[in-house]
């Protein structure tokens, strides 16, 4: 039986790139509206008497009927089957903490914004009932529950009833113990994925209480990319972004910083005293500048890691002017520049840096149900 192949490249909102399959043709299409084709006609024969007493054979042609008829039944049946989402990385401009709970964590105020270095994940929807299967091209990422991909499919099966499973690919770029929330980022785009692929069963606003219950950083993501959050990290308000023509550029040694091992060495009597509302005032009046990027993590973190803290003096020291501000993003180990994206001359030159990682990077934000999307421009690096 003949198939048929066609391509259509409609409209739907930014996080649906799926691809659609029945026996008898394939389809790639971001519409849900019907598709119509320009084929060429079909006939309908129809026979007739003539006064000559003979059967007469007449041709209709009838160009859209059938092919527009057949469009509308695989519509109709096909369901999203494949998905590839971006999973953007998040900074903290400032990062207070504001207080030790009982519970012994942290109280935090912190201004958080996506940015434009990310993952990629390819999900699609698998023939098994029993159990999801992850794969990535980095080594070392954990492949079972312990990572945070699955745990968000297990939590949105857990929540919703869904029987959904899913052969997963992990394209990582965003590099681990950085302080940039990328496994964060990969729960919370997981969720969103799972919950396309029924139909959108949950709400945003559950999907993003659900995801405080994978990791504190995991709400911002269900933000629209900037907010100001508390707590520990869970207490999400959406404020306006920063412009996404700041440049920036992201560096990190090959060493990674423990968050354990970084709070055990903070001391609350050594922290900045600067109220965070007054930082996110002044972000929003006069910009990004280095007064307002205070973390209160960077003294513990370059007790943990001495190293650092040379990494970021350097980059002050040689980048006078080239940067609006140094700081270092969460817990560590990545030094963020604002106002350029690229890094210091001494990364390519110095033997000490010839494996750090960098990559360019902008401010990133994301629409009214949609889900991030990628900017080209975003090239991490590794020097040699």
């Amino acid at each position: 039986m003949a198939t048929a192949q066609f391509l259509c490249n409609s409209s739907l909102h930014s996080s649906f790139n799926g691809t659609r399959q029945s026996k008898t043709s394939f389809y790639a299409c971001n519409s849900n509206r019907n598709i119509r084709f320009s084929t060429a006609p079909f006939v309908r024969a129809m026979a007739s008497e003539s006064k000559l007493g003979k059967k007469q054979v007449e041709v209709v042609y009838d160009p859209d009927e059938r092919i527009n008829k057949f469009a509308d039944q695989v519509d109709k049946n096909s369901g999203l089957s494949r998905l590839t989402l971006f999973s953007p990385c998040k900074i903290n401009v400032f990062l207070r903490i504001t207080n030790k709970r009982e519970d012994g964590f942290h109280d935090l105020a912190s201004l958080f914004h996506v940015i434009s270095l990310g993952d990629k994940i390819k999900f699609s929807l698998s023939p098994s009932k029993e159990k999801d299967r992850l794969s990535t091209n980095v080594p070392g990422v954990p492949l079972d529950e312990k990572n945070l991909i699955i745990k968000a499919l297990n939590l949105y099966r857990k929540r919703t009833g869904s029987d959904n499973y899913f052969w997963i690919h992990l394209d990582k770029k965003v590099p681990t113990g950085a302080g940039l929330g990328g496994g964060s980022s990969n729960a919370a785009t997981a969720l969103w994925a799972a919950n396309q692929f029924t139909g959108g069963l949950a709400s945003e606003k559950e999907l993003q209480e659900w995801s405080g219950e994978i990791g504190s950083d995991c709400p911002f993501f269900f933000s629209h990319g900037a907010a100001y959050c508390t707590g520990r990290g869970e207490v999400v308000e959406d404020v306006p972004p920063i412009p996404t023509d700041v440049p920036m550029v992201l560096i990190k040694p090959q060493e990674a910083c423990p968050t354990g091992e970084v709070y055990k060495h903070l001391r609350m009597d050594q922290t900045s005293k600067v109220e965070p509302l007054a930082l996110l005032d002044k972000i929003s009046v006069n910009g990004i500048s280095q007064d307002v990027c205070i973390n209160d993590l960077e003294p513990p973190a370059f007790e943990v890691l001495p190293s650092l803290k040379k990494l970021k003096q350097r980059i002050l020291a040689a980048g006078r002017g080239q940067y609006d501000a140094v700081f270092m993003s969460g817990s560590g180990s990545t030094i963020v520049g604002i106002g350029s994206p690229d890094p210091p001359q001494f990364v390519y030159d110095d033997e000490d840096y010839q494996n750090v990682f960098w990559s360019e990077a902008s401010f990133l934000t994301r629409g009214e149900n949609e889900w991030y999307s990628e900017p080209s421009s975003t090239l991490p690096t590794e020097t040699d």
